[in-house]
């Protein structure tokens, strides 16, 4: 059985704990812990974590909201973003949401409706995300010192995003949602602040607006008001006062929302009082109609007597039903409980038991329902048994919902991480050392998927998931158990399988998957993945290893070409070198990770003006004090499909160079195809030069030609996006495919680079030479510029500078070298290039 999920329980009342106690046990998910007050529960957090916590707000000295306050601290052993539920006798929805986001508490439930528990801790397991209370504030304040100390001075309540010029502040407003705009109108800038005010309250009435004024005249002021503005500050201001005003002035919209919703609760409890005595007959009546089903059975469970809720319940008439057993009416699974709960009822062992069956209607639906029996004696019978029955078919499905959620993955609904964990675990238990069963790991992992997911959108990638599963429904036997593990990562469990079986399943979905047609839109195309597979037995039963030993496989199979099974074994030595590929792999992410990079830059040649025009950027990484290559990292990199981190650990570092070297005019950053089609590229290069104040134009970005023209659509929009920004854009490599000449009209970029191979070579290969004369020429007639690579000689150079190529770039020219290198040798690269 899954380990259960450990709960905290803290509530003053022992009544409502009972109380939400009862409505959770019966889930069979949930270990509860039962704390009376907060200070109890702290000593409790203090010593161990817990998976949920449902917290009273009256709780002790520590009222609810900031007993949630210590746990969000990461003081305590339980971590800082365990959800949390809070449960107060009343409450407003919107100051209740306001509130809870304040303190970061995951939901509200009032008391009074916790039979919806079961379907909140649902959602709020299967959606737990990382929370923070700060909000964004747009800060236009051209003093860069004045506006690092009001930075300062906001940060606990509000993450600042800083601006120095009034295009920047209207672009980035358009751009991004802001819960305030903090504007210094005081200056020369005041009359130019004032269009900036207009055009955001224009775009977002509601926005809210905070001023810095210098003017003494009450009637600027006054005028801002009528404009929209929330508030003001004069200057020379108190910070304090300042922070002050920013908060009060965001939190205005959920100030004045929850205060009307409170005056409707009023008034909704005004109108309830009026009603109350027209309704109070009305519900005596009511109370006489039951809707739960209340009967009398003899000593055989055989109906003596029954209300008519019965018959809505289950669709027989009164006059058929009596007589006959209730066994008779209820789903063969739960008559053998039903006896024997009645049995002991009936002989006195007990005088009261409940339990819950599923109830045969008529139709022949089964629903879920509550049976409650209590021994009664009378004179006229020795023994009477009451039974009073409820319909709690919607609870039961949100039950079982919860159990569902908490084992399964939501989007493919196969089972989930946490629940391959426990099975992994408890099948290696079951193995000893004599035992003759054989099982089997299978460890799979869809090839290129991120590009698929990328360039079509996480909606098809979802869709191309749900249908994988589906194949491997087809392709396993319900014996057998598969798992999602994460992202486009799956794991199967093959029981009682020899390690030949397990290898013709792994080879089954492998050709499943390959011959699958996937649709997009008015597109198809197919996908192939790649297996890790390794056995369980009495001599190999540690889960932990054997996960190990199936991640190994899969990043052999991967490594060997992809679309194929590979079984571990240890004494290939094969295993041993890939091992340790997967080791550097993991080392070569934390570098990235730990910002162990170092930039090298080439410098690019103006042919026509003779001088250095811009820097290409290479990244170099150190490991262990020494000075790592992109030939000896990039490979591994990929194979994880990790090189999203490089390249964004690259536009970074480039970018901040660009802030802090006026020597680097421009710098060309290389982009690998999986991150040029990842989602957070172009918000990762936008809140760089936002952060470090540098100019889109001094930036060019380069991708190869092979992986441009695979997703063509895609790449326009994206290169469209970066000249949005003003950054530049060149095609890498091209010249590769003689196919692609028609592709290069149909990309928005403003430099070409011809593919080195054929630079190389074009002073003795007359092939070679036409080519980059047809690329210069076509790029020329396309009013975008040519880059040549690889100028190794004068020779080369020379030819290059006659052809009319735009940009030379190559080791004759400069080698690629670290920036206090660059300043140094700036000045001195090879003078004789200039002379005509």
């Amino acid at each position: 059985m899954a380990r259960q999920l450990s709960l905290l329980i803290v509530n003053a009342s022992e009544s409502e704990r009972a109380t939400i106690t009862l409505t959770l046990n019966k889930l069979e998910v949930f270990e509860i812990i039962e704390c009376e007050d907060s200070q109890a529960a702290l000593s409790l957090l203090k010593q161990r974590a817990v998976d949920l916590i449902i917290t009273g707000l009256d709780v002790g000295k520590i009222d609810g909201w900031r007993f949630a306050r210590m746990v969000r601290s990461g003081l305590l052993e339980t971590p800082k973003h365990t959800p949390i539920v809070l449960t107060p006798p009343i409450y407003c929805e919107r100051i209740a949401e306001t509130t809870a986001r304040s303190y970061s508490i995951d939901a509200v439930l009032p008391f009074e409706k916790h039979e919806q528990l079961p379907e909140l801790l649902a959602n709020v397991l299967s959606t737990q995300l990382e929370k923070s209370s700060r909000l964004d504030l747009l800060l236009f304040e051209p003093d860069h010192t004045q506006a690092e100390e009001i930075c300062e001075q906001l940060e606990f309540s509000f993450a600042c995003t800083v601006v120095n010029t009034l295009q920047d502040a209207q672009a980035l407003f358009l751009q991004n949602q802001y819960a305030i705009v903090l504007i210094n109108t005081s200056g020369t800038t005041y009359s130019e602040s004032k269009q900036l005010i207009g055009a955001i309250l224009e775009h977002k009435p509601n926005q809210s607006v905070v001023t810095i004024i210098d003017s003494k005249d009450v009637n600027d002021a006054e005028q801002l008001l009528l404009m929209g503005v929330t508030d003001f500050v004069r200057a020379p201001y108190n910070l304090p006062i300042l922070n002050k005003v920013c908060d009060h002035a965001a939190r205005r919209e959920d100030f004045m929302v929850s205060y009307a919703e409170f005056a409707d609760k009023v008034s909704q409890l005004s109108q309830s009082e009026r009603r109350y005595k027209d309704l109070f007959s009305a519900h005596q009546r009511i109370l006489l109609h039951l809707n739960t089903v209340v009967m009398e059975l003899d000593t055989e469970a055989k109906i003596r007597f029954i209300n008519p809720a019965w018959e809505a319940l289950s669709g027989f008439g009164i006059k058929a039903s009596l007589g006959v057993s209730l066994k008779a009416f209820i789903h063969k699974d739960g008559q053998h409980p039903l006896n024997k709960q009645l049995a002991k009822v009936k002989t006195g062992a007990q005088r009261y038991a409940q339990l819950e069956l599923q109830l045969t209607q008529k139709n022949g639906a089964s629903i879920w329902v509550e049976c409650r029996f209590q021994l009664i004696k009378n004179t006229t019978s020795d023994v009477t048994i009451t039974a009073t029955i409820d319909n709690i078919h919607e609870r039961k499905q949100a039950e079982l919902q919860l159990r569902h959620l908490a084992l399964h993955d939501t989007l493919t609904g196969l089972h989930n991480r946490y629940y391959f964990d426990q099975q992994l675990q408890g099948l290696c238990k079951t193995m000893s050392e004599d035992s003759l069963s054989e099982h089997a790991l299978l460890y799979i992992d869809l090839d290129h998927f991120k590009i698929i997911n990328d360039s079509k959108g996480h909606q098809q990638g979802d869709i191309i998931l749900k249908e994988v599963a589906q194949l491997f429904g087809h392709n396993i036997g319900d014996e057998h158990l598969i798992f999602r593990i994460g992202g486009d990562e799956f794991a199967v469990i093959l029981k009682e399988v020899s390690l030949l079986d397990a290898h013709i399943i792994a080879e089954s979905i492998c050709m499943a998957i390959d011959k699958h047609e996937f649709h997009s839109e008015e597109n198809s195309y197919s996908i192939s993945c790649s297996i890790g597979l390794t056995q369980i037995t009495a001599s190999n039963h540690d889960a932990n290893e054997s996960l190990k030993q199936a991640d190994i496989a899969l990043y052999i199979a991967k490594s060997l070409g992809r679309n194929l099974v590979h079984c571990y074994n240890k004494d290939d030595a094969e295993n041993n070198t890939l091992q340790g590929g997967l080791e550097w792999g993991h080392a070569v992410r934390q570098a990235l990770q730990n910002e162990q990079v170092e930039l090298h830059y080439q410098p690019i040649w103006s042919f026509k003006h003779a001088h250095i025009a811009y820097f290409e950027t290479l990244l170099r990484l150190k490991i262990n004090d020494e000075l790592i290559y992109p030939n000896q990292f990039i490979p591994a990199l990929e194979l994880l499909n990790d090189t999203f981190i490089m390249d964004q650990c690259v536009v970074k570092h480039a970018i901040k160079a660009l802030s802090e070297h006026t020597e680097l005019s421009q710098v060309a950053i290389n982009l690998s195809a999986h991150s040029f089609l990842d989602e957070r590229l172009l918000p990762h290069i936008q809140d760089c030069l936002v952060q470090y104040q540098v100019n889109p134009s001094r930036v060019i970005f380069e991708i190869t030609e092979s992986a441009s023209i695979n997703n063509l659509s895609a790449t326009q929009a994206m290169i469209k996006k970066l000249n949005q920004l003003g950054c530049h854009f060149s095609i890498d490599d091209f010249g590769t495919g003689f196919s692609t000449f028609s592709y290069l009209k149909q990309l928005p970029a403003q430099h070409v680079k011809i593919d080195g191979s054929f630079v190389r070579d074009m002073l003795n290969d007359p092939i070679d030479l036409a080519l980059v004369k047809a690329v210069n020429d076509i790029s020329h007639s396309l009013d975008k510029h040519s880059v040549a690579e690889y100028v190794e000689s004068k020779d080369i150079f020379d030819a290059l500078k006659e052809i009319g190529i735009d940009y030379g770039q190559g080791y004759f020219i400069a080698k690629p070298m670290p920036i206090n290198l660059l300043k140094k040798e700036i000045t001195t690269i090879f003078p004789e290039k200039t002379v005509a």
